[in-house]
């Protein structure tokens, strides 16, 4: 053991870091008596960085590490500065960490560095930990651990710690001296550059220490400091770059000029003032790497995600116009009078009455359905998330996803085919446009026959096509309201597509028709346009075998009724698997829908192919 240039603690064991971690006694007693690199500042993927090696001893209170300088010039240079006492701490990276709780308890140590200076004071462990199948957490990537504490010389001296007085000193009258992390002196008048640096991450402060050492280091030509002492060539660059990479150095004058923008108001930080002067001088001096100044990314919005999803408008109307029952069992019952043979009759003396034809009755039942909406979320990602309430978040989210699917059952239908065990039934939620024709009105628009009622024979008249659909749709909806027997005030559901196409349409003058949608309703004669993305490429086959493409729906809502006891009430249940640390969430509701009375609902269609008939 005489050998050696220096010793110290490469970790101290019963430490508790600044992430709660506490490293125990013999967490690294498999690396007793190893030898490991030593390297510069963990960058032991270069080799040009190797300074030499570390003999590891396991001791009660950590692993002692024995160090020794190789002969390269790196080496030599980093000798130098152990022995002036610029290098005073060492840190350690390691793998394979184990843990239980918070306890550190096996490790391997891959190699020992000599660090500027210790990024936190006290104990720092950076690691990503994960779950192992023995129930023990391991490290997924690399771990770096900073004990703070400072290694002595191979004759037993202490490197002591400088006092803040000589610190103070030391940054007054020596350039070369590398900037201490405690470094007092005030920015502006309530921050020291302590308390800015202590607003950057550990990997940010350790390459700022790194850049403005160096730029210290090599940015002086005083012959007054190369005599004092003894010319040593070797101070006058970065010792631990290679020489094609000596360029990329930052002056002592961009240093000024970045810590005299930081005590600016308006800037604030160190890391924002690197960040503007990097921008403003286009880095004329060259920093590898700049990114790795900036600050972290910031939420625009902090808490939970937006939520990216369709126009939901819509859905509020169809749930809130619907009449609502408590009964979940729905009948309906119409006395048809319409037939001739019903009618009054004439009396003719001496001839005998006869009886008018009997009623129809009309009638038919509709039975309730479950429908319903599942989702879990693992119990380690509640308690990781602490930004907001990611349970609230996930049950709003399945509450509109189970509102949206029962509106969208009953204007057209869930989409999914009669097959499908997931399909909500429309024996159960009778939807309004595939309804039977004795509810539901469907009425085709000629785009073809309205565009010949409006050019006539004059070829040399042209109306625009957008002018002409719409007045094919409102000629369709209009001559469609005369069979139509429900409520009044009818609402109109379409796509933003089709309302867009009526809203441009133009006359000859290319003056619009319709200023507004307020103007296009009261052509349509309806209380208020309503847009559904859904409906866009939406088509049915008729029993005759057509194909009609979904245009638009007219319909008072007060006309459909949805059947539910409890009013149609969502239910929320949760339950907790403790096999796979689980929490299941579930909404469901029961219950039934459909229209109730006769020809109270419009369904616009284009036809798209014709009848095998026809």
């Amino acid at each position: 053991m005489d050998k050696f240039d220096f010793s110290g603690w490469a970790t101290k064991a019963n430490l508790k870091c600044s992430d709660g971690r506490i490293i125990r006694q013999d967490a690294f007693k498999d690396n007793d008596g190893q030898k490991v690199p030593l390297v510069w500042n963990h960058k032991h993927d270069d080799t040009t960085q190797v300074l030499g090696h570390a003999l590891l001893e396991n001791r009660d209170g950590g692993v002692y590490a024995y160090c020794k300088f190789n002969n390269t010039e790196s080496g030599k240079t980093a000798k130098e500065l152990v022995k002036h006492g610029d290098v005073d701490k060492l840190s350690i990276y390691a793998n394979q960490l184990k843990q239980q709780g918070p306890n550190v308890i096996h490790g391997n140590i891959r190699e020992v560095s000599l660090v500027l200076a210790g990024a936190n004071p006290g104990a720092c462990i950076e690691a990503v930990m994960m779950h192992s199948d023995e129930g023990d957490y391991i490290a997924e990537d690399e771990c770096i651990i900073h004990t703070g504490d400072y290694f002595s010389l191979n004759d037993e001296t202490i490197i002591e710690q400088p006092s803040e007085d000589e610190k103070k000193d030391e940054l007054e009258h020596a350039e070369d001296k590398t900037m201490n992390e405690n470094k007092a002196t005030k920015i502006g008048s309530d921050k020291t550059i302590a308390d800015v640096i202590a607003t950057m991450n550990e990997e940010q402060q350790t390459v700022m220490c790194a850049l403005i050492g160096e730029a210290l280091n090599g940015g002086f030509d005083d012959n007054e400091d190369k005599d004092d002492e003894g010319g040593n060539e070797d101070m006058k660059h970065n010792v631990f770059e290679n020489e094609e990479n000596n360029a990329n150095v930052l002056s002592h004058a961009d240093e000024t000029a970045i810590i005299d923008m930081a005590k600016a108001p308006s800037v604030g930080s160190l890391q924002h003032a690197m960040e503007i002067y990097a921008e403003d001088n286009s880095l004329q001096h060259g920093i590898d790497d700049i990114e790795l100044l900036f600050p972290e990314y910031k939420d625009v919005k902090p808490g939970a995600p937006e939520l990216l999803e369709r126009d939901q408008t819509w859905v509020g109307v169809v749930m809130n116009k619907a009449h609502k029952s408590p009964i979940s069992r729905i009948r309906t019952r119409q006395a048809d009078a319409r037939a001739a043979e019903i009618r009054a009759k004439g009396y003719t003396k001496g001839n005998q009455k006869t009886l008018s034809a009997n009623l129809k009755l009309l009638s038919r039942t509709t039975d309730p359905q479950t429908v319903y909406r599942k989702d879990e979320l693992h119990r380690d990602d509640i308690i990781d998330i602490t930004d907001f309430d990611v349970v609230s978040y996930q049950y709003g989210i399945m509450r509109r996803n189970l509102e949206e699917d029962i509106a969208m059952a009953i204007l057209i239908g869930d989409g999914r085919e009669d097959v499908d065990p997931d399909k909500i039934s429309e024996d159960h939620i009778r939807s309004i446009w595939h309804d039977e024709e004795l509810y539901t009105i469907h009425a085709d628009v000629d785009i073809a026959a309205a565009r010949t009622a409006l050019q006539g024979t004059d070829t040399s008249v042209h109306f625009g096509d957008n002018y002409i659909y719409a007045e094919a749709i409102i000629a369709a909806a209009l001559y469609s309201r005369e069979k139509y027997k429900g409520s009044g005030n009818l609402d109109f559901f379409c796509t933003p597509h089709l309302l867009n196409v009526m809203l441009l349409a133009r006359d000859l003058n290319g003056r619009r028709i319709y200023d507004s949608k307020s103007d296009l309703a009261a052509a349509l004669n309806v209380n208020s346009i309503h847009t559904v993305e859904q409906f866009e490429g939406k088509t049915r086959t008729t029993t005759e075998g057509a194909t009609k493409k979904l245009l638009g729906l007219f319909v008072n809502m007060a006309d459909y009724q949805i059947g539910s006891t409890k009013g149609g009430e969502i239910t929320k249940f949760n339950q907790f698997d403790i096999d796979f640390n689980k929490e299941k969430y579930l909404l469901e509701t029961r219950l039934s829908g459909a229209l109730t009375k006769v020809c109270s609902a419009i369904a616009l269609e284009e036809p798209v192919t014709t009848s095998a008939q026809g």
